[in-house]
């Protein structure tokens, strides 16, 4: 096992490539010898280079890996994580031409959300939330500047209006924002407090380092999310393993940490718990603890990666018996 080839896709997409960082990070936790070759969409340019040599298995976010291993003929074993709506252009701007494989022997999918993959009945499909690297997230033990973080897209009315909302309510705490830039400026053009904005958004984080300080850096992170329909995103689990508290929105897989982390129902909801965690620090280290004990043990960038290639190899296993 020790002696894998895997070829990694790091996509351009900024959650896949966070997500993509913390599945290499489990990979060298159980594969101390793996010759890992990565290919980053964003900056490496032609892929002709790296297809040189032969891989065991090639993995990825969303549509990326598989879209590879399809236009280049690569007998690799394929790994696709989904942390997106597969059949829908925000796993790929050509999903349709490649949904067709997934359902191919030698393609392995990961799905994170627990209500929507009962839609889907590829042959190899599993169930499997999102986890991160426990040694790269984690409580670096500083005092958090900032009050109230929120990470994502404000493209919608919807969204930037809450947002604007929350800091009208909550005048006294100190926000931070962080997008891509073309989402700030977009944001900017239509939000009805420029000044909020502009003094609220931190930049642009694209590394898992830089993010778990900017965790670190905040006392309450909240959600919307905006994929799946049971699903916690990502930066739940982030929080978690910072020690920081989420305050999700009201989502079935909230289930996950057995009734310890807090959701809100609406702003005025939203607002209330936020106060009460600002202002209970006995509550909000009861609250991280449970969290972060229950993140720890099941959602970790090195068992959730084994579960993955557990599969693959098992059934490699099978195919020499």
């Amino acid at each position: 096992m020790n002696s894998l080839k895997i070829f990694v896709i790091q996509p351009v997409s900024i959650a896949g490539r966070l997500i993509v960082s913390s599945i290499t990070d489990g990979i060298k936790q159980n594969f101390n010898n793996a010759q890992i070759t990565i290919f980053d969409e964003l900056f490496d340019g032609s892929i002709r280079p790296f297809l040189e040599q032969k891989y065991d298995v090639i993995t990825g976010y969303d549509f990326s890996p598989l879209k590879i291993k399809i236009d280049n003929k690569l007998s690799a074993k394929c790994i696709c994580y989904f942390s997106d709506n597969i059949e829908s252009k925000t796993s790929g701007p050509e999903w349709e031409k490649y949904f067709k494989y997934l359902y191919d022997n030698d393609v392995y999918t990961f799905f994170w959300d627990r209500e929507m993959i009962k839609e889907y009945h590829f042959k190899n499909l599993y169930y499997l939330p999102h986890f991160v690297n426990f040694d790269v997230y984690k409580d670096l033990k500083t005092n958090p500047e900032f009050d109230v973080m929120f990470a994502g897209r404000l493209d919608t009315d919807l969204r930037l209006r809450f947002f604007e909302g929350l800091s009208k309510r909550l005048p006294d705490l100190r926000f931070a924002w962080y997008a891509i830039e073309r989402h700030y400026k977009d944001a900017l053009e239509r939000t009805l407090d420029r000044e909020f904005i502009k003094t609220a958004y931190q930049g642009f984080i694209d590394n898992e380092p830089q993010m778990a300080k900017a965790i670190n850096n905040a006392k309450i992170l909240f959600n919307i999310n905006a994929q799946g329909i049971s699903s916690l995103n990502y930066r739940t689990i982030q929080t978690v393993a910072c020690k920081r508290l989420m305050i999700s929105d009201k989502r079935g897989e909230l289930s996950l940490f057995e009734g310890n982390m807090p959701y809100y129902n609406d702003i005025d909801d939203l607002v209330k718990k936020i106060r009460f965690y600002i202002d209970n620090n006995q509550e909000y280290n009861k609250v991280t603890e449970a969290c972060w004990k229950i993140g720890y043990a099941n959602y970790n960038s090195g068992e959730n990666v084994k579960f993955m290639f557990d599969k693959v190899l098992t059934a490699d296993a099978q195919s020499c018996t």
